[in-house]
């Protein structure tokens, strides 16, 4: 397994994790589900009419964090807009209860891929590993 597939796969075992973006000089942090490796990069999925999509414009420096058995991962970078259908499409089958809100064809679902990125798997009983992604 790839580091940016075991990244993913801690993601999704968690199931929720949250985002922490910034908005002028306040932290703003959220709890989102979605990830999805996809040509090698690890994307996220929400609405562009949502303040963090407004956020991440400005400022797209943002961290994620997941805890799941013990242990917890971080993720920091920047997030990148991905306009293209077929990611947009990808992230929708892989999280089909979306398709409910949001449909690869409409002018709000925003993916985003993380660039610049480090992950970094913790837990209280061993040593930090960091990993670019």
């Amino acid at each position: 397994m790839s580091d940016i597939e075991r990244v993913c796969s801690f993601l999704e075992e968690a199931q929720t994790y949250y985002l922490a973006t910034v908005e002028g000089d306040q932290p703003r942090v959220r709890p989102f589900g979605t990830a999805l490796v996809y040509e090698g990069r690890l994307y996220i999925q929400t609405g562009k009419v949502k303040n963090v999509s407004k956020q991440l414009a400005l400022n797209p420096k943002a961290e994620i964090c997941a805890f799941s058995g013990g242990k917890w991962l971080r993720v920091t970078g920047e997030l990148i807009n991905d306009d293209r259908r077929e990611v947009k499409q990808a992230m929708l089958d892989k999280h089909p209860s979306l398709k409910g809100m949001y449909s690869a064809d409409d002018d709000n679902t925003q993916v985003l891929y993380f660039k610049n990125a480090t992950a970094t798997f913790s837990s209280f009983v061993s040593a930090p590993e960091t990993i670019n992604i």
